[in-house]
């Protein structure tokens, strides 16, 4: 999609570019560090209300959105979430042994939170969207 300049060989190295299904209308962005010591389940079920993107700096985590297979993302791997109506199962330490680092960017729409928990409620009623688990 989009190319990176380089000087002798030498400049940024493209680590994802994904086209997001939407940008809100007067969105701020807000970038934050997530810690999680060995095996740390993450964050509930949530979502988010603008496009989330990310970089696992150490360890591994857990990442599983609503419709897609659980994953694996390793040190070096990048993370995207669309946000919207879509709900973000897992995030946690995908090792009980080693502790694990990730950068994410959040695009907020304005006057909401950077992250909505789901109640149980709603992931009961949305269970039939979930992908099949390991």
């Amino acid at each position: 999609m989009h190319e990176m300049g380089t000087v002798d060989g030498v400049g940024p190295k493209m680590l994802a570019d994904v086209k997001p299904p939407f940008i809100p209308a007067g969105a701020s962005g807000m970038t934050v560090l997530v810690e999680w010591p060995p095996g740390h389940p993450g964050t509930p079920p949530h979502r988010h209300s603008g496009p989330c993107f990310g970089y696992v700096l150490e360890g591994a985590i857990r990442f599983e959105l609503e419709g897609e297979p659980e994953q694996v993302i390793k040190a070096g791997e990048t993370l995207y979430e669309p946000g919207g109506d879509k709900i973000h199962y897992q995030n946690g330490n995908a090792s009980a042994d080693e502790p694990a680092k990730f950068v994410v960017t959040m695009l907020c729409a304005p006057g909401q939170p950077m992250l909505t928990l789901v109640e149980d409620e709603e992931l009961a009623r949305r269970a039939h969207l979930r992908a099949p688990r390991p």
